[in-house]
């Protein structure tokens, strides 16, 4: 039968011994994992692993010994306590073993946890769960998580209430990081405020955030985007120093200054412009930002950008000059730039 993600989650927090497996598919793996990691450790508790209550096998081991399953179905566990099969990567090839093994499933055997890809709705591994009195198929879609998932993966991390701007600030995030990285997000989030009683902010969020955003970059684009020509040079060459290539920094500054100009040409102004943008802005950074799109406007944005490209092109290009001097140049004449306004 089919199990909805939100009957999973209430399968987790009550997980039921009398089903004989669950297929969970879905066109993110990592989804896929986690999901799988969730309701094995819901099936079996603490310690399934050292106490080899646990297996898991590719699906490709089937093809091989199609009794594999079967075998780690039936098998006892020196150690008392639930356990379970797992099968991952599974594909139509793996349908006939799986067939057996549910087939042959009585209440106190291993059960059994498939995984799997996209499936279509012909797949006879589908249409295998789908269609079992009783075990699961679960889909999972690309959807981000919503307030109440991101609710109880921070309750499971400990975390604190937040405040209606850092709540705002984590849906934002659950929607433009990968699950994973939202994951370790919150685990990240709990290490930080253990102990700390006092609402999640998003000074807390900004700590623990993913550098996606090259906030290593952050200090020598706000000097070219605030018009501060004389810092460019110190700071190019601690970046080299740092092992920062010229067409790293040519990648971080055309990001920044597509966000500025995203940002500047919002019909609705630059506040819902930075509002829009992915992956999402927060805290003293956005201000700032917000600030400089204003200050520079679209039309100077555009030649900016135009400035940007043209080192791109120089830099991926055959040319001898100085790939430092090139890019440093081009910031030089952006920071002139924001300097006339």
């Amino acid at each position: 039968m089919k199990l909805s993600a939100r009957d999973a989650r209430a399968f987790i927090a009550n997980p039921s011994h009398s089903r004989a497996g669950i297929l969970i598919f879905g066109q993110d793996p990592m989804r896929v994992a986690t999901m799988r990691k969730d309701i094995a450790a819901a099936l079996t508790g603490p310690n399934a692993a050292d106490e080899m209550r646990l297996t898991r096998m590719p699906a490709s081991d089937l093809r091989k010994d199609p009794a594999l399953l079967l075998d780690a179905v039936k098998a006892q566990s020196f150690f008392p306590g639930p356990r379970v099969a797992i099968v991952e990567d599974a594909n139509e090839q793996a349908a006939k073993a799986v067939t057996a093994a549910l087939e042959d499933w009585q209440e106190g055997d291993a059960q059994i946890i498939v995984t799997a890809g996209q499936l279509t709705a012909k797949s006879g591994l589908r249409k295998l769960f789908e269609g079992h009195p009783n075990a699961f198929a679960l889909a999972l879609y690309d959807d981000p998580p919503s307030r109440d998932d991101i609710e109880r993966a921070m309750a499971e991390a400990g975390l604190p209430p937040p405040g209606s701007d850092a709540m705002a600030a984590l849906v934002d995030l659950a929607r433009a990081l990968e699950p994973g990285d939202f994951r370790q997000l919150i685990e990240k989030l709990g290490l930080y405020k253990r102990g700390d009683p006092d609402p999640l902010q998003i000074e807390d969020i900004e700590a623990c955030a993913p550098l996606s955003i090259e906030a290593a970059l952050d200090d020598i684009l706000n000097v070219a985007s605030e018009g501060a020509v004389t810092e460019i040079g110190p700071l190019m060459t601690r970046l080299e120093a740092q092992g920062v290539l010229p067409v790293t920094l040519c990648i971080g500054a055309t990001r920044h200054f597509r966000q500025l100009h995203t940002a500047a040409s919002d019909p609705a102004g630059v506040g819902q412009g930075m509002g829009r943008l992915r992956p999402p802005v927060f805290g003293p950074r956005r201000d700032r930002m917000s600030r400089q799109a204003m200050a520079w406007g679209r039309p100077r944005l555009e030649r900016a950008l135009q400035v940007l490209i043209e080192t791109d092109l120089t830099l991926r290009s055959s040319s001898k000059a100085p790939a430092k001097a090139v890019m440093e140049r081009a910031l030089i004449r952006i920071a002139m730039m924001a300097a006339r306004s």
